[in-house]
């Protein structure tokens, strides 16, 4: 069994060594602002760096490193410490005024129990309400010296900027394939013709990665999307539509698709630029990409890799699903 990766302390995480120096120097210099914004994508490790930020402010052992084995760091790792508070949502689209009132700024005003700080992590910060961030701002402008408070957003801008004028912003920025590859052979074990697949599938998000190392669904669906576009030629739009059904299942599984579709066309159009395979990501389909590198000129790929993208914006957008699909097989048939 794996250990937890807070356990494995800041060392621990995949990419992101801008920010995890800013914090381990705003530590060691005795800098810590009272307010953060930590910035990223679903799955690129927003909770984890604010948890281990937070263990380490609260460790006993003072240093840049959570040691994970303190009394502190114990109830931590459990998810119990009494003064690192993680501010929770009964609505799954916002985050209300009365979140933010009584599980922050009503609670800050009590001191910590048994540690230096009170550590506020505010998930999915970017759903709070226009007065929920009003509510939160006079705790942000005057907070009490011993209070921490950790916004973490997909998308910081979208926060007041009265907000984000008061925090220091740290963004999570994609981890690089080299970074990812490595994670992946070497802490999940993941062998290396999957794991160039799956560092290309992730596209930088370490989240995504793990989802699918540890997914004994993935190279499965890998195979499925691959063979519906080897055959694409030969079957009509509304089997396409079928077939994707029937291999997706439930909405979320059907991005998954649309990114390896992503990937597959990326190859052909790669092939046909360069005519080489070392550059691939799969590398074992080569006989079908060259075939399909043969027969659409560069101006179509191009028109169906635009093509993906935008019928996943438009199932995003709740665009009826037949529908999307369809001018979606259309342009990979017509291109």
């Amino acid at each position: 069994m794996r250990e937890p990766d807070e356990m494995k302390g800041f060392a621990g995480i995949v990419g992101h060594k801008d920010v995890v120096s800013h914090i381990q120097n705003a530590i060691r210099t005795e800098k810590v602002s009272h307010a953060y914004i930590i910035g990223g994508e679903k799955g690129s490790g927003k909770r984890l760096i604010a948890t281990l930020f937070a263990m380490t402010l609260q460790c006993e052992t003072h240093g840049t490193e959570p040691c994970g084995k303190c009394t502190s760091c114990r109830k931590a790792l459990a998810g119990n410490h009494p003064d690192i508070i993680y501010v929770t949502h009964e609505k799954p689209n916002s985050v209300g005024v009365g979140d933010i009132r009584e599980q922050l700024v009503d609670d800050v005003q009590i001191r910590p129990y048994e540690s230096p700080y009170k550590i506020y992590i505010v998930e999915e910060a970017g759903k709070m309400t226009p007065q929920a961030q009003n509510a939160l701002l006079k705790t942000i402008e005057e907070p009490p010296e011993y209070a921490i408070i950790m916004l973490l957003a997909e998308n910081p801008e979208i926060l007041l900027p009265t907000i984000r004028s008061r925090c220091v912003t740290l963004n999570l920025k994609p981890v690089s394939d080299e970074e990812m590859r490595t994670y992946l052979m070497q802490q999940l074990h993941v062998p290396d013709y999957q794991a160039d697949i799956m560092t290309s599938f992730a596209q930088g998000n370490i989240g995504k990665a793990k989802r699918i190392a540890e997914s004994s669904e993935f190279m499965e669906m890998v195979e499925n999307a691959v063979y519906l576009l080897k055959h694409s030629n030969q079957m009509a739009v509304y089997e396409m539509i079928d077939a994707i059904k029937a291999m997706a299942g439930d909405k979320q599984k059907v991005y998954d698709y649309l990114d390896i579709f992503t990937i597959w066309f990326h190859d052909v159009l790669m092939f046909k630029a360069t005519n080489e395979v070392d550059g691939l990501v799969l590398k074992g389909e080569i006989k079908a990409i060259r075939e399909r590198a043969s027969t659409s000129s560069y101006e179509g790929l191009q028109k169906i890799l635009e093509a993906i993208q935008t019928a996943a914006a438009r199932l995003r957008a709740n665009v009826n699903y037949d529908l999307t699909m369809e001018l979606l097989f259309l342009t990979m048939k017509e291109c």
